[in-house]
């Protein structure tokens, strides 16, 4: 099962945290904090201008994105945790 979202909206699965420190000790689950970046696996239309018109999304399917720690609405679809946000949530992509 996939969703479209609407308007201006972007689902995010978030990439996994890192398991250990630079010094090399493991961090257990319970004090992991949730990654803030995620990849973009479907994007909206865009959002509507005051004379009806689309405004394009300036992220695209596929793209690594920084969002704020408590952005987004958490969802799950066939056992996978995503995020559905507002495009004006991310904060910014990633560039390799």
């Amino acid at each position: 099962m996939m969703i479209r979202p609407l308007n201006d909206r972007v689902l995010v699965k978030r990439l996994e945290g890192e398991e250990k420190t630079a010094g090399g000790i493991i961090i257990p689950d319970s004090a992991k904090e949730k990654p803030a970046e995620g990849e973009v696996v479907a994007v909206g239309p865009g959002k509507l201008n005051e004379a009806g018109q689309r405004i394009a999304p300036n992220v695209a399917v596929g793209d690594r994105v920084l969002f704020s720690k408590y952005g987004g609405t958490d969802v799950k679809l066939d056992g996978e945790d995503y995020l559905i946000m507002r495009e004006d949530d991310i904060l910014g992509v990633v560039q390799a």
